[in-house]
């Protein structure tokens, strides 16, 4: 049963990730046309970095702590089958940061009417690409959708096991 359990916390983390991808990316969109921060200058694009956790636990052994005693089939029987090793794959939770762009790229645009204008009459512009901050929205979206479906599928076999 802890395997089950352990499933629900790694779709558990992939939603979170989703969710402060789509925090940062609706964040993006909004300042998509703002020249002046509190910390002065241009607005800096968010991106959200994902990695995987410090702890990961080998794929062979949560796999081997999740079968069952069943009647195998002889091996004289699966001689067709295709052997493949489990050993270098890692099952994980992820983690993640937002993280602004360190050497952020403005677009300059000429506007000597504005008020954030410098002395020439060009104004900066943060690099926001809405076009591209609607996929990434839109990836994002789909992606916690999937951990949700993983999350519900998990529910099933918990009730189902329940009725066993």
């Amino acid at each position: 049963m802890s395997e089950l359990f352990s499933s629900l916390r790694i779709s558990g983390s992939g939603m979170s990730v989703q969710r402060q991808k789509l925090n940062a990316t609706s964040e993006n969109i909004a300042n998509a046309e703002t020249t002046r921060t509190k910390d002065g200058g241009p607005y800096r694009r968010k991106q959200v970095v994902i990695s995987a956790d410090d702890k990961p636990v080998g794929f062979a052994g949560e796999f081997s702590r999740a079968q069952v005693d069943l009647v195998r089939t002889h091996s004289q029987h699966r001689y067709n089958a295709r052997r493949f090793s489990t050993d270098e794959l890692e099952v994980s939770e992820a983690k993640s940061q937002i993280a602004t762009d360190p050497k952020p790229h403005f677009n300059k645009i000429y506007d000597p009417t504005h008020p954030d204008a410098d002395p020439d009459g060009y104004v900066l512009l943060p690099d926001v690409n809405v076009v591209t901050e609607m996929v990434n929205m839109m990836t994002a979206a789909r992606a916690f959708e999937a951990n949700v479906t993983a999350v519900t599928a998990t529910k099933e076999i918990i009730s189902e096991s329940m009725d066993i």
